[in-house]
């Protein structure tokens, strides 16, 4: 299909995409204190996930966590450094992003990894965003409130994890509608190491910079129907939500500029 579209998800589905090293080590603030990340890991599922399984069960208790994504395709082309989105007619230009450039002789840049405008034959691009919604700001607000320090620093996390979880679920399942799931990796801590086809650029990370091309990427997917806006500082809103482009050419990875 052409366009966007609205998906939710129950937390359970998106358990599976958690990133538990980041959250434990870099949510939770635990260290490996001299221990190999092996050995860490080791510890942390032991004494660790406990504390996952109840904030777990809590936020299903509540119904704080409640994942949604708005996502879908654009035809597009490259146009030098500049990244072009059309209409489903290929000509009407969408949008229009001025992505940067590495420094270097064949240096990259993401409009590098569609067909070039010049070509009769348009590309294809994902775009998409994802939220666990404003009810875990608040509980965590009120918590944090209410002195309860741990279970906000808990909560807080879990739901940054979690957002981070729903993009890598509505990210697999890009490639799987387009038809590159079977270049998935099938161990899960493989596959959220990048080990697919393309990538996922998320701005203000250096190969997308601008937070401000996030407006027409928002306008395009109605995110207003997950209750997704920006802030006057182009910050989303909710905190626990991220935007991408999502690049399905096999040379596409992260690079810095």
């Amino acid at each position: 299909f052409w366009g966007s579209k609205i998906i939710t998800a129950a937390t359970e589905a998106v358990i599976p995409f958690l990133n538990e090293r980041s959250l434990y080590q870099f949510q939770w603030g635990f260290r490996k204190q001299g221990r190999s990340l092996e050995d860490f890991m080791v510890w942390a599922k032991q004494e660790l996930r406990p504390i996952l399984k109840r904030m777990l069960e809590l936020a299903a208790k509540d119904d704080i966590l409640r994942p949604q994504a708005s996502y879908g395709y654009w035809k597009a082309a490259g146009d030098g450094n500049d990244l072009v989105l059309f209409e489903e007619d290929g000509t009407t230009e969408a949008a229009r992003f001025t992505l940067p450039r590495q420094m270097r002789e064949d240096g990259d840049c993401i409009a590098d990894f569609v067909r070039d405008i010049n070509d009769p034959q348009r590309d294809v691009v994902g775009l998409q965003v994802v939220t666990v919604g404003q009810k875990a700001s608040d509980i965590a607000r009120d918590w944090f409130e209410e002195n309860r320090y741990q279970d906000y620093l808990y909560l807080h996390g879990l739901s940054v994890e979690i957002a981070e979880a729903m993009a890598e679920y509505t990210h697999k399942r890009i490639r799987a509608e387009l038809g590159f799931a079977a270049e998935d990796a099938r161990d899960m801590d493989t596959l959220l190491q990048q080990n697919y086809r393309g990538s996922r650029y998320s701005f203000g990370y250096p190969a997308c910079p601008r937070l401000e091309d996030q407006h027409p990427i928002l306008a395009l997917l109605g995110a207003e129907r997950i209750g997704v806006s920006l802030t006057d500082g182009d910050q989303l809103h909710p905190e626990q939500s991220t935007s991408a482009l999502v690049i399905l050419n096999k040379r596409a990875k992260y690079f810095t500029i």
